[in-house]
């Protein structure tokens, strides 16, 4: 089992405490979305001129990059340019860490036929997957925002058809928001999700901190998704892919902070591997 995180959990820790604490709580890998104030990684010195420095950090401790999430909105027309740019800075970043995939989002107008928005997608898919060294690289449409139905996911994928584009199931998203089953996500996705996020909710509208839907995110195991049907789902298909750890401490300041929450996903991911 490879458990990553994403660095929405740290947003006050530098590079080299994320790479540390990784190491220390028993973490295989790193996902990187954003460091200190900023969230594009390409702009920042420790992943451009000082990227060199930052591979042998993470190699020296033991880890991998498991991804890269990007801001790309691959099914906004209006964006075409914009997601191009960000994708020629994110691959050579991307392949300089050995980062095995890089997030993509869809997006576009929720309103658009649906059918449009695939084929906006698949353009700007296409046009990113030629440019130099996308090929060596995963990209993943993650199930957020509106694309969570996993029978449209797999149109998007279809329609791109290349083996470098595949999915990122969100468990949180797809079952608490798309109200999707996780049997029924892997159904239809299982044999190209390389990766899952995983974070855990409870449903508590009264709370100061509950979101605008009544949810409010806890620590993994103790909230009220079907997070363990959905990772003994994972176990049972022989999932090698990686298990992401999506601590929102960057959007959610009243969260655990990232040192008690990174420790307690671990701790839980492995009481329950040995309990399957």
């Amino acid at each position: 089992m490879k458990l990553s995180f994403t660095t929405l959990a740290c947003p006050e820790w530098d590079v080299r405490t994320i790479v540390k604490k990784a190491s220390e709580y028993g973490f295989d890998g790193l996902d990187f979305r954003g460091t200190g104030s900023g969230l594009d990684i390409t702009t920042q010195p420790e992943f451009t001129s000082g990227i060199d420095v930052t591979r042998s950090l993470i190699d020296e401790h033991g880890l991998v990059v498991s991804g890269v999430s990007s801001s790309l909105r691959i099914c906004d027309v209006g964006l075409f340019e914009t997601n191009l740019e960000e994708a020629r800075r994110t691959i050579p970043v991307a392949r300089a860490l050995g980062a095995e995939q890089v997030r993509v989002f869809g997006y576009g107008d929720p309103a658009m036929d649906r059918d449009q928005s695939i084929e906006y997608g698949r353009r700007c898919m296409e046009a990113i997957l030629k440019l130099d060294g996308a090929d060596q690289i995963n990209w993943l449409l993650e199930m957020h925002d509106h694309w969570m139905e996993a029978e449209v996911c797999k149109k998007l994928v279809d329609a791109v058809g290349s083996p470098n584009f595949q999915i990122l199931w969100d468990i949180g998203h797809t079952t608490r928001v798309g109200g999707e089953s996780a049997e029924h996500t892997l159904s239809v996705l299982g044999d190209i999700i390389p990766c899952v996020h995983l974070k855990d909710a409870v449903f508590d509208k009264s709370h100061a901190h509950a979101m605008k839907d009544g949810w409010r995110y806890v620590l993994p195991g103790t909230g009220e998704l079907p997070l363990d049907g959905a990772v003994k789902a994972l176990i049972e298909r022989e999932f090698d892919g990686w298990y992401v750890f999506e601590h929102e401490k960057r959007w959610h300041a009243d969260l655990e902070e990232p040192d008690e929450a990174l420790a307690a996903y671990v701790k839980w991911m492995k009481a329950f591997v040995a309990e399957v």
